[in-house]
């Protein structure tokens, strides 16, 4: 990815860098064909800026823990992702498998269907974990859908995300975006002119060497959990120059579980 700040929009160069040098390679004909056709919404019609693709192993298992403020962040967490070298696989609800079309470019991206209160809801975190062993790249929205913080700041979590993070021992990749909220608001319609500012950062693997070796009980995924998106709120406090909250929005029961982490939720 070439260098670039998150205070600055990525200039016409490095776009035209990107669209030619980006991963393509096990995207599956129809997710690509489907990146194919959004690349220019994300690249030409918004002002992105993307920084810390670094971060983001070039090779092996890795979990994104990403923030949710916008139906649209899988578009453009996609092209930070592949921006990066990789090819994200996303956690969605099954009922996006039944949608014509749709279904091709979740299932051709091998991407992971979530049966949410069915006896197959553990499914979705099985096949994350068999996904990571395998060496991909999977982005897991913990907060099960997009925020509820009434000033956009990630919600308390689900501990999905520190169970797979436990079981697996994978880099855990704290991502954090602010600004697709203003293209597409999750009670409004899209906008896209004037063209808006979508930023986003990656950080470090998140340091849970506390929890190696210790059993998986509900006490250490909160905490593993807690930890993961202790770094993800700080990016986002980063983006948006402010300090976070002291405590994270507690939407409370009946959201997505484990693995609501939809990539369309």
């Amino acid at each position: 990815m070439p260098r670039t700040t998150a205070d600055r929009p990525l200039t016409l160069r490095e776009k035209v860098l990107l669209t030619l040098r980006r991963a393509r390679r096990g995207s599956g004909f129809w997710f690509g064909l489907a990146i194919e056709l959004v690349w220019p919404f994300a690249m030409f019609l918004t002002r992105p800026s993307f920084r810390g693709g670094e971060h983001i192993p070039k090779t092996g298992g890795a979990l994104l823990a990403l923030n949710h403020v916008s139906f649209s962040d899988p578009v453009f967490d996609t092209a930070f992702v592949i921006s990066s070298g990789r090819i994200p696989r996303y956690l969605a609800k099954s009922e996006l498998w039944s949608v014509p079309v749709v279904k091709w470019v979740l299932g051709g991206g091998k991407h992971i269907p979530v049966y949410r209160s069915s006896t197959r809801a553990s499914d979705a975190y099985k096949e994350a974990v068999e996904a990571l062993k395998r060496g991909e790249v999977v982005a897991f929205y913990p907060e099960g859908t997009y925020t509820a913080d009434p000033e956009g700041w990630p919600m308390k979590a689900k501990n999905g995300i520190g169970r797979i993070a436990m079981v697996t021992g994978v880099p855990v990749i704290p991502v954090a975006n602010w600004g697709t909220q203003d293209v597409l608001p999750p009670d409004g319609k899209a906008s896209l002119f004037p063209r808006k500012r979508i930023r986003i950062v990656a950080g470090p693997p998140v340091d849970l060497s506390a929890f190696e070796g210790k059993p998986r009980t509900r006490t250490h995924l909160d905490a593993a959990t807690a930890a993961i998106m202790t770094e993800v709120t700080a990016l986002v406090a980063d983006l948006r120059g402010e300090p976070a909250p002291a405590a994270a929005f507690d939407p409370g029961p009946g959201r997505p579980g484990v693995a609501g982490t939809a990539a369309a939720s």
